[in-house]
């Protein structure tokens, strides 16, 4: 029996697609999911560039479409196979193999990226299990999304030296000039982005461990990982936050800091959020001063970080009487609200010491559980304010000097460049 036949009797959505021998060197599988793209191409064509890693790469691509998909999505699936078969004909490699899935009339409740990635991932895993190599590993990736060449072999990199590790974020950037886009776009992806690297690193600045990048075009887990949290899930938006934040929570997560996906940053009304959503909502709005989480909050939320270990053992009358009360009063309102005793106290029953208490503490108080914070202090406390105001209070705590620095672009410089030296 091999590692992952019991998850892939229970899981597995459609039996394997692909049917071609496995060689037994195969140390990465990509997967796409593919809807309604109109560049897939280019996409291939980025990995195609890279540098070869020591191990065979196959990629896959999941062309699907739901059973209320239009004649028009249809039509652009079609032709989509169609470019990748021609593109297929010059682009043959012993050490990287492309395969496609064409996956149509998906079931209308839970056709979308989520089903779509856990068919191709699913398929990445059955790959890996026919040579019994559960530390194989499998990268999400997107059909609008490039690469620097060196996207391969860094990501195994890190896996050789981590050969235990769970997963990794791999770092991204959205281009923020060209001839692709309207300067309108590389304005409005400038805000975004800078939003999302304020978002993970206000988070980090509080002590929270499990603060990384969720983005589903650039992440990484090993096919062990994958099946040991169940899985992708269905969701038709948000897949890619809900997915790391369980393989995350599983501890030995990184980051790969010296290559780049490159995402696109064109508007989408595709899923319900996300950066295609919220490039739409940046354009059809005209927004030039992006609001979001006041930098209140997580100085707020830091305080109650810096004390968890006060929290370890502590009874109710303690916790409500003499902790909470010296907290700042949104923190105390939302642990009052929420009744996070209840959790505590189950997490204290179980815990025998404090390194065990500190794992559990966040795994109560997780990413969801921050997100939920955040709105709650926002509807009750404080307003939301510029992110060009949050992100230079954000570095002033961490040490940098942002005097003369006014544009989301220039913002976005210092915390990219941030980002891959700590």
């Amino acid at each position: 029996m091999s590692f992952a036949d019991k998850y892939l009797k229970k899981q597995q959505v459609f039996p394997d697609y692909i049917n071609s021998e496995v060689p037994e060197n195969l140390g990465l599988v990509v997967t796409i999911p593919c809807y309604d793209e109109p560049d897939l191409i280019s996409s291939l064509q980025a990995l195609w560039l890279c540098d070869r890693p020591s191990f065979n790469v196959e990629v896959i691509v999941i062309v699907n479409s739901g059973e209320l998909a239009s004649d028009e999505v249809l039509k652009q699936n079609d032709k989509t196979i169609s470019d990748f078969e021609e593109w297929l004909v010059d682009h043959e490699d012993n050490k990287l193999k492309f395969y496609l899935i064409h996956q149509p009339n998906l079931p209308k409740k839970s056709a979308g990226v989520g089903l779509a990635r856990k068919i191709a991932m699913d398929e990445a895993v059955s790959r890996f299990n026919k040579i019994g190599k559960p530390n194989g590993i499998i990268t999400g990736y997107d059909a609008d999304s490039s690469c620097d060449t060196n996207y391969f072999t860094e990501i195994e990199k890190l896996f050789k030296k981590y050969p235990k590790a769970n997963g990794a974020n791999i770092f991204y950037e959205h281009p923020l000039e060209g001839e692709a886009f309207s300067e309108l776009i590389y304005n409005s992806i400038a805000q975004y982005e800078l939003y999302l690297r304020y978002y993970m690193l206000a988070m980090r600045f509080t002590g929270h461990p499990h603060a990384y990048h969720t983005v589903g075009s650039s992440f990484a887990v090993s096919a062990n990982a994958y099946i040991k949290q169940g899985g992708m899930n269905r969701r038709q938006a948000g897949e890619d936050f809900y997915f790391l934040q369980k393989i995350i929570a599983l501890g030995k997560f990184y980051e790969i800091k010296h290559t780049r996906v490159i995402p696109s940053p064109r508007t989408s009304d595709r899923v319900p959020f996300g950066t295609g959503k919220a490039m739409s909502t940046f354009v059809s709005e005209g927004i030039s001063n992006y609001k979001n989480y006041n930098y209140a909050a997580f100085k707020d939320l830091k305080v109650f970080f810096d004390r968890v270990d006060d929290f370890f053992g502590v009874d109710e009358e303690t916790f409500i009487h003499k902790l909470i009360v010296e907290l700042p009063g949104p923190v105390r309102s939302y642990l009052k609200e929420d009744n996070f005793f209840e959790a505590l106290d189950e997490i204290n029953r179980n815990c025998a010491s404090i390194d065990t208490f500190r794992k559990k503490f966040f795994g109560a108080f997780n990413a969801f559980k921050v997100l939920k914070y955040l709105n709650n202090v926002h509807e009750q406390f404080m307003e939301e304010e510029s992110v060009i105001v949050s992100a230079k209070l954000l570095l002033k705590d961490l040490g940098i000097i942002t005097k003369g620095v006014y544009s989301a672009k220039e913002l976005l410089e210092i915390y990219r460049e941030y980002e891959k030296t700590h």
